[in-house]
C-alpha cells in the first residue's frame, strides 16, 4: 500500500529542525511519494535541497504562487521559465492560480501570470497545479478560455461546491486535490464530492498548512495524508487499501510519473 501526497511544502522553514523525523513518519505510514510545489524564487533552492536529500520520495514542481505575484512578477516569472527550460525534471507547473483572500488589488497581474504559466505548461507538456482561493469564477474564466487537449492539472485543495466540481470535470484533463478540509467537522465537502468517481481525486496535505482532524490547528505533515484517506474511505465506502491504490495511480497519471 502506497500513499501519495501530491502537494506538500516540506522545504518550509517550519520543517528545518526535524525534517528527517517528518519524513520517517511519512515513510512509516506508507506515504512514499511527495510532490513539492514551488512558491517563488526564494523557495527554489530549499525545494531542490529537499529533493536531493530524498530523491526517491520528493519530486519538484516549478511555478510562481499567486500570493507572490507582486510588482516584480515579470522578473520572478523569468526565473521560473529559466528553470523550466533547464535539464532538471519538474513534474508540474505549480503552484499557480489566483488568490483573492489576501490581496484583491493584484488581480490583474495574477491573471496575467496565471495565463503565462498555463501556456508554458501546454508548451512543455506538463500539468498545472492550481491554487484557487476565493477565486473560482476568475479561475474558471481563464481555464474556460485556454482549456484544450494539451491542458491537464489539478485543482489543489479543492473546497468548492458540487457545481464547481462538475465544472472542473467538464474540462476533461483535471483532477481535484483533497486535503485536511475534508475531515473538518461540518465541512460541506463530503456531500459535494460523494457522487463523483474516485478516478477524479488525488490526496494532499498542503503541509505545513491545513492539518486534518485530529491535528487541526497544528503543523501539517505528509504522514497526515492518512487521515484524509481514512475520511475518503468512509465517504466512498471503500477499504483504505483501495483509496491508496486509486489515488496513487491518479497521482502518477497526473504527474506522468513512472517511478
Amino acid at each position: 500500500m502506497i500513499f501519495t501526497d501530491t502537494h506538500a511544502h516540506v522545504y518550509s522553514s517550519q520543517f528545518a529542525d526535524d525534517l528527517d523525523k517528518v519524513m520517517n513518519r511519512a515513510l512509516n505510514d506508507s506515504v512514499n511519494l511527495i510532490f513539492l510545489p514551488n512558491i517563488d524564487s526564494e523557495s527554489i533552492t530549499p525545494m531542490h535541497d529537499v529533493c536531493a536529500r530524498y530523491p526517491k520520495n520528493c519530486f519538484p514542481m516549478m511555478g510562481l504562487h499567486p500570493c507572490h505575484v507582486k510588482e516584480n512578477y515579470k522578473e520572478e516569472l523569468a526565473i521560473v521559465k529559466k528553470h523550466l527550460n533547464d535539464e532538471r525534471k519538474y513534474y508540474a507547473v505549480g503552484e499557480i492560480g489566483i488568490d483573492l483572500h489576501w490581496d484583491k488589488s493584484t488581480l490583474a497581474i495574477q491573471q496575467e501570470a496565471f495565463r503565462i504559466q498555463i501556456n508554458w505548461a501546454k508548451e512543455l507538456g506538463l500539468p498545472i497545479v492550481i491554487h484557487a482561493r476565493e477565486s473560482f469564477d476568475e479561475i474558471f474564466e481563464i481555464v474556460d478560455e485556454l482549456n484544450d487537449d494539451k491542458l491537464t492539472g489539478v485543482f489543489h485543495c479543492f473546497t468548492g461546491s458540487k457545481a464547481q466540481a462538475e465544472h472542473i470535470l467538464s474540462y476533461g484533463g483535471f483532477k481535484m486535490g483533497l486535503g485536511g478540509v475534508l475531515t473538518f467537522k461540518n465541512s460541506p465537502l463530503p456531500e459535494a464530492i460523494k457522487d463523483i468517481s474516485l478516478e477524479h481525486f488525488v490526496l494532499e496535505t498542503d503541509s505545513p498548512y491545513l492539518a486534518p482532524t485530529p491535528f487541526r490547528g497544528k503543523r501539517n505533515e505528509p504522514s497526515y495524508v492518512l487521515q484524509v484517506a481514512i475520511k475518503m474511505a468512509e465517504i466512498f465506502d471503500k477499504p483504505i487499501t483501495e483509496i491508496a491504490r486509486i489515488t496513487t495511480q491518479n497521482a502518477k497519471d497526473l504527474y506522468q510519473f513512472d517511478g
